[in-house]
């Protein structure tokens, strides 16, 4: 595949890894930082148990949004040292596949850096208990807030294509219709809805396969030019009752996209400032390693993609 295709492919993020995107990004800069040392491996704390108290919003027309009422508690967000080495081998065999070469030592450097971004693993504490959309938002839920379908005949599949602008203008009207609080999850939120109490690399243990979440080798795709969703709750939930936190759609969050923190936090928010917003989760047209509970990737908020959608949170 020649280089100018994979830009091309990333552009629409029609292909098989973001990390290409990123990689990219840092072969064609002058960034450069010091790359520390990954931190010894921490054991995930899991929290307390979910409530499972549900909360079921009627949007009008028979159209409902399920949320799930989360605890408040500690996790460890971010890769353990061992899941930082095993993500990034993936990684560099989806360059190599992509460039048709093998990497030499610049981009090996570049590779390191971009895998820095990740997250190093640190604990967080979230000190209120919160709510998180059961489901990705579907495209009926678009249609009773928004009053359009972006779409036809595929209701209860994940709204895609809308940019982290366009989620902020459906929270305006949904909390306008409704008694409000909606809002995008933080990125800490989202990756601690998505472990559910687990500190494994997904919420169903260190490897899922196909029957477990919808991505890049889950069969339901057509050929690679037409993008396949699947309907939300057609995979099993995580331990929370959410469903779909791995794979299906790319999730915004509501941070900018930067370095995470190194040192144990409470309630974080990400950076005041950026370029990107976070997307969390992994989608249908991306890797298995890319629905990590961990994996972040990052977006401009303007931008609209075909596997990229949202959850709501809503503080209670």
């Amino acid at each position: 595949m020649k280089r100018e295709i994979v830009i091309s492919m990333i552009s629409c993020l029609i292909g098989a890894s973001s990390v290409i995107a990123y990689f990219l990004y840092f072969s064609n800069s002058n960034v450069t930082h010091a790359i520390k040392k990954a931190p010894p491996e921490m054991a995930g704390a899991a929290p307390k148990e979910a409530s499972n108290k549900e909360e079921l919003i009627d949007l009008g027309k028979d159209v409902k949004l399920a949320l799930v009422l989360l605890p408040a508690g500690k996790f460890k967000m971010g890769f353990t040292k061992k899941e930082m080495e095993d993500f990034k081998v993936a990684a560099q065999e989806d360059i190599k596949k992509a460039f048709e070469k093998e990497l030499g030592e610049e981009e090996l450097e570049k590779l390191d850096l971009m895998m820095s971004l990740q997250g190093k693993q640190h604990e967080v504490t979230l000190t209120k208990p919160y709510y998180m959309g059961k489901y990705e938002v579907t495209e009926e839920q678009w249609e009773s807030v928004m009053g359009m379908n972006l779409r036809s005949t595929v209701a209860k599949y994940p709204v895609t294509e809308v940019s982290w602008n366009d989620c902020q203008e459906f929270i305006k009207k949904l909390n306008a219709k409704t008694d409000g609080g909606y809002r995008l999850p933080t990125e800490a939120e989202w990756e601690y809805a998505c472990r559910g109490g687990t500190s494994t690399a997904y919420s169903f243990g260190e490897e899922i396969t196909p029957k477990d979440s919808n991505y890049f080798d889950s069969k339901l795709r057509k050929p690679m030019t037409e993008c396949v969703t699947a309907a939300v709750g057609t995979y099993k939930p995580n331990a929370f009752g959410l469903y779909d936190m791995h794979g299906n759609v790319y999730e915004w969050c509501n941070d900018w996209h930067g370095s995470l923190q190194d040192d144990d936090t409470m309630d974080p928010k990400g950076p005041s400032t950026g370029t990107n917003r976070v997307l969390r989760g992994g989608s249908f047209n991306y890797t298995v390693s890319e629905a990590r509970s961990s994996n972040r990737a990052g977006l401009t908020q303007t931008k609209r993609y075909k596997d990229v959608g949202f959850r709501l949170a809503r503080t209670p």
